[in-house]
């Protein structure tokens, strides 16, 4: 018998419900139980939805109010001790703290027992990306201290939620051996790995209990197994499992993201009812999955695309799961490949999306509608989903043969490129001593990584232009009033080199994608980044193309009204491709290849214009990295030089600059100084400087700009922190080749945050100045 499941839905409903009631939470405009209660409602909307589409179960434990790691933070009992709690504290209370950080205010009149937060407040936990996607998580904090207890309550009432839906609840929970490996030990020489034993019998309890609530199922995933694991975390899944074993519920081990390679035989032994793979991004092990997979467990294949948004191909689809379904004696499953949570919501009646290309789509609802075709042209025939197979097959055609998807002048100019278009022509120390002698900028320059805030104001404005409501001339003029605000202010503090503040700009990858040929957009097709964060992937379709400069004139205006060096600012061709919904139709490493001339088109161009700096932002080159290592130099290759391409149109002593943030970079400095950006700034501020070290180590040869403050947390740091920041960055970065910023762009801020976090900022770096001349 097929069954089909899916291994996670969005959580932010479908116009972003969850995201407004968090942010009116935070802003104290509605209690915890108001938000509770929109909480419950999307749940159980969701359910509907899977159980309406002809799912075999509803899943539980795939909805968070911030980060499914943190949720499990909670349910394990292993909150870090510096956060304080007293145990007064609401979960959800201590659950936000731990997201958001403690601001001084905060602290000072939090009351807690004997002042735990101290006067300047908690920062948050680390945040990173959840392997190669967009999704942030919040990092789990472990040293020796560490314990573990289990608090199941939110997760059992969520079991008992979804079983009023009369199909059977199917929980899904982060494995204990990838729990681990996305924590980080706190103190030097701790293996977090000796705490599996602490923390199996709390997975067994957790397990004891969901089986005496009637549960059948429960999807533990391990997306660690497609990675290079060291030889002890490998040997510990079979010592795990089978300490999980004797709890009369089912596992379904579920592996995701990366072909499992030299883990596939361990996978198919571990003592699990079943197994899922992926079958999108690992589609040729299936046979010899097939092949190790005891006939006596369940297999579940992930032919739906869970990380992007074209229609699958039912027809293709069919051909590969029937043989599958031959070899299992009819006992197969059918999923999205992962959760879909990396999915818009639906796209289907999404009118904004440029024609034919929405009929080529497919978000988290249409996909479970793929589902339930396939289910039943396994279990009845093509004949019983005729019709259904008809559209499908218009849609996969029309696409392939489009002549939206190709632009035969993007083809030519690649054809001609010259072998040093990725060349500045000019070594690093050469293009630093004609910048120095350019900008003439103190030692220590302060600067910011673009974005200010984006006030209900500037919101306001573009959502009335968008509607039509106001005309090109009002749009600009209230633009360029913000524009002019952000120079003020930047000028009033201080700040060396300045940014336009981005006022124009709605997201740093769908502003290019809007202005760039081979994109389309959805009206409300977004996904979830971390906590309320959402963001609107671009859609791109076809061959890429810059028809006009993009933001020359917001630059040049800005610039008009300063003597201060203003900075462009830019997106980088990874990051525009990491951060889209990409065509699958060819290599990515050419799809990139025709973002980066786009780019560079625009750097020329701001260089014409008398913009001396500028900016092009790479956040997404660690988290566009093949899980694999055996897979990181191609890409590597080809990502550098796709950067380089962008950037190196422009003279010597033309100063570029890049950004990077959140995401581990040490184990690729080689390729980021090959980048051969002159300035490189880095969030560093929540690991504490720790991410610089690696800097210092491989003596990173350009300039470097460490964040010396979180941007996620409302929380103002003191001078005296930054600066000690500061001190520790230069202990391991020459002086002369360090820069003082945030960590990243400040647009989810408010201004008298920023306004105090950056005055802060201003009298760090002037006192890093008045010590290191007095030395």
């Amino acid at each position: 018998m097929t069954k089909i499941h899916t291994l996670g839905f969005p959580r932010m409903g479908q116009n972003r419900e969850l995201k407004f009631a968090l942010e009116k939470h935070w802003r104290g405009e509605i209690t915890e139980a108001e938000l509770e209660a929109t909480g419950k409602q999307l749940r159980q909307r969701h359910w509907l939805l899977q159980k309406q589409s002809g799912l075999d179960f509803v899943t539980a434990g795939d909805f968070a109010y911030y980060d499914h790691i943190a949720n499990h933070i909670q349910l394990l009992g292993c909150e870090p001790a510096r956060f304080g709690f007293s145990g007064n504290e609401s979960e959800l209370a201590r659950y936000f703290t731990m997201a958001r950080g403690v601001a001084k205010e905060q602290a000072a009149s939090c009351g807690c027992a004997g002042g735990e937060h101290g006067s300047e407040g908690t920062h948050a936990l680390e945040m990173t990306k959840w392997f190669d996607t967009n999704y942030h998580y919040l990092v789990p904090e472990f040293d020796a201290q560490t314990q573990f207890k289990l608090h199941s309550d939110r997760l059992l009432a969520q079991v008992q939620e979804a079983a009023a839906y009369g199909l059977p609840v199917k929980p899904v929970l982060v494995g204990p051996l990838t729990f681990l490996w996305l924590g980080k030990e706190k103190t030097a020489g701790f293996d977090r790995l000796s705490l599996l034993d602490k923390l199996l019998p709390e997975y067994k309890e957790l397990l004891h209990r969901l089986a005496a609530a009637g549960v059948q199922w429960v999807q533990i995933d391990e997306p660690i197994l497609g990675l290079d694991l060291p030889g002890a975390w490998t040997l510990a899944f079979d010592r795990a499992y089978h300490s999980l074993q004797g709890t009369d519920v089912s596992i379904l081990l579920a592996t995701y993201f990366s072909p499992l390679e030299d883990n596939l035989s361990l996978a198919c032994k571990l003592p699990v009812a079943g197994l899922h793979v992926d079958a999108i991004r690992a589609g040729h092990e299936l046979n010899a999955v097939l092949d190790w997979l005891p006939a006596s467990k369940q297999l579940s294949v992930g032919f739906i695309d869970g990380r992007n948004i074209w229609r699958t191909d039912l027809k293709k689809a069919l051909a590969t799961l029937r043989p599958a379904l031959e070899r299992r004696q009819s006992a197969l499953w059918v999923a999205p490949s992962c959760s879909l949570l990396h999915v818009p919501f639906s796209l289907a009646q999404d009118a904004a999306v440029q024609e034919p290309v929405r009929y080529w789509l497919a978000g988290a609802v249409e996909k479970l509608e793929e589902l339930s075709i396939l289910q039943r042209g396994l279990q009845d025939g093509d004949a019983a989903i005729a019709s259904e197979l008809q559209a499908n097959q218009t849609a996969i055609t029309q696409r392939a043969t489009s002549p939206l998807v190709k632009n035969p002048a993007v083809a030519a100019r690649i054809a001609a490129l010259p072998a040093d278009a990725d060349q500045r022509g000019a070594a690093f120390a050469q293009r630093q001593a004609q910048q120095r002698q350019r900008l003439q900028l103190p030692a220590f320059p302060t600067t910011t990584i673009g974005s200010f805030p984006q006030t209900g104001e500037i919101r306001a404005a573009r959502a009335a232009f968008k509607r039509g409501e106001l005309s090109q001339a009002d749009y600009t003029q209230a633009m360029e009033q913000e524009i002019a605000l952000a120079v003020r202010k930047q000028e009033e503090l201080g700040i060396d080199v300045l940014v336009h503040g981005e006022a124009e700009r709605n997201d740093m990858v769908e502003y290019f994608g809007e202005q760039l040929d081979g994109f389309t957009f959805s009206a409300n097709g977004w996904v979830q980044s971390y906590g309320s964060r959402c963001v609107k992937p671009p859609i791109l379709f076809g061959d890429v193309a810059r028809p006009q400069a993009m933001t020359v004139a917001w630059t040049q205006y800005a610039q008009s009204l300063t003597e201060r060096h203003m900075k462009g600012m830019l997106t980088g061709p990874i990051t525009i491709l990491q951060w889209s919904f990409v065509r699958d139709d060819q290599p990515r490493a050419d799809t990139t290849l025709q973002i980066a001339l786009a780019i560079r088109d625009e750097v020329v161009d701001l260089e014409a214009a008398g913009i001396a700096i500028i900016q092009i932002d790479e956040p997404a080159i660690r988290e566009g990295l093949p899980l694999r290592r055996a897979g990181w130099k191609p890409y590597l290759n080809w990502a550098t030089k796709a950067f380089r391409v962008s950037a190196s149109g422009v003279r010597a002593d033309t100063q570029i600059h890049t950004h990077m943030c959140y995401s581990e970079f040490n184990d690729i400095l080689p390729e980021i100084a090959s980048m051969d950006a002159d300035v490189i700034t880095i969030e560093t501020s929540r690991s504490d400087m720790e991410l610089l070290r690696g800097f210092g180590d491989f003596h990173y040869p350009n300039e470097i700009g460490p964040g010396v403050y979180d941007i996620h947390s409302p929380r103002v740091p003191p001078v005296e922190e930054m600066v000690r920041l500061l001190q520790k960055a230069k202990a391991v970065v020459p002086a002369d080749h360090l820069w003082v910023n945030p960590d990243c762009g400040l647009k989810t801020r408010g201004w008298p945050e920023t306004e105090a976090a950056l005055a802060n900022m201003v009298k760090a770096a002037q006192q890093l100045r008045e010590e290191t001349a007095a030395a």
